[in-house]
């Protein structure tokens, strides 16, 4: 790789311009045009100098070196040194042009317009706001330079040199360019395969966003130093004999350890609620070989030798990533811990790091770099924290890539189901999504799709609502696309059901309750339908209009219009008359949580899930209808992932341990080991505790929890 540890160190402290000028000859070979530009720059801001004080000129002439080490592109190089110029200066881009073509002034016009947008989009530094939504403005700054996308990768290095040199900012400054970096440019560096800048400006955000964490997930790796190099050297020297052993030479491959870098921890940490001695791929080795088919021989020989978790095998040699990134990823036990091992030649390990940058094409019609991810990050209406929650899925999760029957390639997060597939392949295809071919096989549009998958999508003629599955779906634009459809659809639903509760309560027909909420000017009758206290509040109103009324004072009893509670069922039910049972109709049939009607028919009320097409018929129908929700419930299903000591009776001394918590196994599912390794149990299991890290701790007591989560949805059950 052209840049190391020893550059980044050296790029820090590099703060006159003859350093910052030897530098740049260390990456790329002096040229006439190159010379020029570097004495345009010096001239163009002979008078300008940084927050630290020095040079101004050293910034661009540090980000033209990192553009050297990753591409040796003659003309992004130009570009870099130049990128501020435009902005800053009274030049030109035609003049730019004249001096050193329309190449390179088309790059610096788009480092132009990106930073042009970015002062327009995002939020003032000293405004109060919560920076994400400067997240809203990063589709658009991909968009404006999009027609070449070298643009992005000396925005990124110019990101990178900002980020390096952040500590001369005050607090407020660090934090606010740290957020935009850590949600706006690490995943542009993700998206284009350049994992080595991505890492970086992830670790650099991280240490200013998050000190604390950033300094605990330290302090764990400085203090088991010695024992984490043990173990890799340990494993490396292994797998190294292992090559030897059977026939590789030691010219012919490479072994590279690595310790996850220390925001992609944090990430795992939180994502998965375990402490980091729990991340399973905190310790890992790339294996380089010289010829694709060497990676699969490297893969036998680890299997063989050492036991696979067959869940976390990836073949992206086989079926690339979208951006180009090839390797085989597997995950074995040695000496009773867990590494992963990825494996790949020494070209796909350049593509890993670089990224674009590794295979440039210009000359052959332009950079071959598919980015039609921008596409899926369409949000309507969210919140800024519903936004940022829905971003951070999209950018941050492994992904998969699957085909269209026509071999078109869409890439999308790990887990996602085949009506992700339909809304990546367009809206109305996801809205008006009915059934799923996969491989050919008909399947439901909940199914979990994998790598390699062929997925065809059949459609109705209207737009279906499904706004049970929200919570099923995987990307940010099915969620988003749904809850949008479903929010209309529950609105409308709602404001019917209020109507008709209201009518069963006061006892008038549909049409004179509708009359008398517009005489009211009640506007947002949907409410009534899970708010209580709306609800009594007219019924109240409506009692007190009737009771000014002497015409009716003698046909009004105290309690004629009194809500009273029933709870029959796990149902808790509200009515003005007497309700003496319960049932759950078998069109529908809803489960614990879901959204719920209640219909009355002689002191019965049927129960039906909100969006059940019966329930549609009697809401439209105007069928009496009575407040209904779900009695707060004790029992709360669970997940746990747990690390089980591969011993006589382990299993069963746990499970008394479970017992005397009271808890109730479900199912049980565990991977055997050879012997001294662990088994990793997977439980399912219901828990009066309601707390799961409270539960998470009482567990934790007995045995070492990988992972624990809520199950409480029906659908993922």
């Amino acid at each position: 790789m052209a840049l190391d540890r020893l550059d980044i160190h050296k790029i820090k402290h590099l703060k006159d311009v003859p350093s910052a000028e030897e530098f740049l000859y260390s990456k790329i070979e002096k040229t006439g045009n190159i010379e020029s530009a570097l004495f345009f720059a010096k001239e163009a801001h002979k008078e300008q100098k940084r927050k630290s004080g020095e040079p101004y000129v050293v910034h661009p002439i540090i980000v033209a070196s990192i553009v050297a080490a990753l591409s040796g592109d003659e003309s992004m190089v130009i570009a870099a040194l130049l990128h501020d110029v435009v902005e800053d200066t009274a030049i030109t881009t035609e003049e730019i042009a004249k001096l050193y073509g329309e190449d390179v002034a088309l790059l610096v016009d788009g480092m132009t317009k990106i930073d042009s947008i970015r002062d327009k989009e995002l939020i003032p530094s000293n405004s109060d706001e919560k920076l994400v939504i400067s997240a809203l403005s990063f589709r658009k700054m991909l968009l404006a330079s999009i027609k070449d996308v070298r643009v992005l990768v000396v925005k990124l290095c110019d990101r990178l040199h900002n980020m390096l040199t952040l500590d001369a900012l005050p607090p407020y400054k660090q934090r606010r360019i740290s957020e935009e970096t850590l949600v706006v440019y690490a995943p542009i560096a993700h998206r284009l395969g350049i994992s080595f800048i991505k890492n970086l400006l992830e670790d650099l955000s991280f240490g200013y966003l998050f000190p604390d964490e950033k300094h605990e997930i330290e302090s764990y790796l400085q203090s088991h130093y010695h024992q984490i190099e043990m173990r890799l050297d340990s494993f490396k020297t292994e797998v190294a004999t292992l090559l030897q052993k059977n026939g590789f030479s030691e010219d012919d491959f490479e072994i590279l350890s690595r310790i996850k870098h220390k925001y992609s921890i944090y990430l795992k940490m939180q994502r998965k609620g375990i402490s980091i001695d729990e991340v399973l791929d905190l310790l890992a080795l790339r294996v380089l070989v010289k010829k694709d088919i060497d990676c699969y021989t490297v893969l036998g020989l680890v299997h063989l030798h050492f036991q696979p978790l067959a869940s976390r095998f990836k073949d992206y040699i086989a079926i690339p990533k979208e951006n180009g990134y090839q390797t085989l990823h597997t995950t074995v036990f040695h000496d009773k811990g867990i590494f992963e091992v990825q494996i790949r030649t020494f070209e796909m390990h350049k593509t890993a790091e670089l990224g674009v940058a590794a295979h440039w094409k210009y000359k052959s019609g332009g950079a071959h770099v598919k980015l039609d991810w921008l596409d899926n990050l369409q949000y309507q209406g969210e919140t800024i924290e519903d936004f940022y929650a829905l971003i951070k899925n999209d950018l941050y999760s492994e992904d998969i890539t699957v085909f269209s029957p026509k071999g078109d390639t869409y890439t999308l997060p790990l887990g996602a189901v085949a009506l992700d597939f339909a809304y990546a392949v367009h809206t109305e295809i996801g809205n008006k999504a009915k059934a799923a071919l996969i491989n050919k096989k008909r399947s439901s549009l909940l199914s979990e799709l994998h790598n390699g998958d062929i997925v065809k999508i059949e459609t109705a003629d209207e737009v279906i609502s499904r706004c049970s599955w929200i919570d099923a779906v995987k990307t940010s634009k099915a969620k988003s696309n749904m809850r949008h459809i479903c929010n209309a659809r529950l609105k409308e639903i709602n404001t019917q059901v209020g109507k008709n509760i209201l009518s069963t309560v006061m006892n008038l027909n549909y049409s004179r309750v509708e009359e008398w909420l517009q005489r009211q000017g009640c506007t947002s009758i949907d409410a009534v339908v899970g708010d209580l206290d709306k609800l009594r509040e007219l019924v109240n109103r409506y009692t007190q209009e009737i009771a000014q009324n002497n015409r009716f004072k003698r046909f009004l009893s105290r309690n004629r219009f009194k809500l009273k509670q029933y709870t029959i069922n796990n149902i808790e039910i509200y009515s003005a008359s007497h309700i003496s049972k319960v049932v759950f109709d078998y069109c529908c049939h809803p489960k614990f949580g879901d959204e719920i009607v209640g219909f009355l028919e002689k002191g019965v009320v049927h129960i039906h899930h909100k969006m059940c097409k019966v329930a549609h018929e009697k809401i439209n129908r105007h069928e009496k209808m009575v407040f209904v929700r779900w009695e707060s419930q004790n029992i709360f299903h669970y997940k746990v992932i747990v690390s089980l000591q591969n011993k006589k009776g382990a299993l069963a001394e746990f499970l008394t341990y479970l017992a005397k918590l009271d808890i109730n196994i479900i199912s049980i599912e565990f991977s055997e080991g050879n012997e001294g390794y662990y088994r990793y149990c997977e439980i399912l299991f219901e828990s009066n505790e309601a707390e799961l890290n409270e539960l998470r701790g009482k567990i934790e007591q007995k045995i070492k929890v990988i992972h624990m989560i809520r199950t409480d949805d029906a659908y993922k059950q």
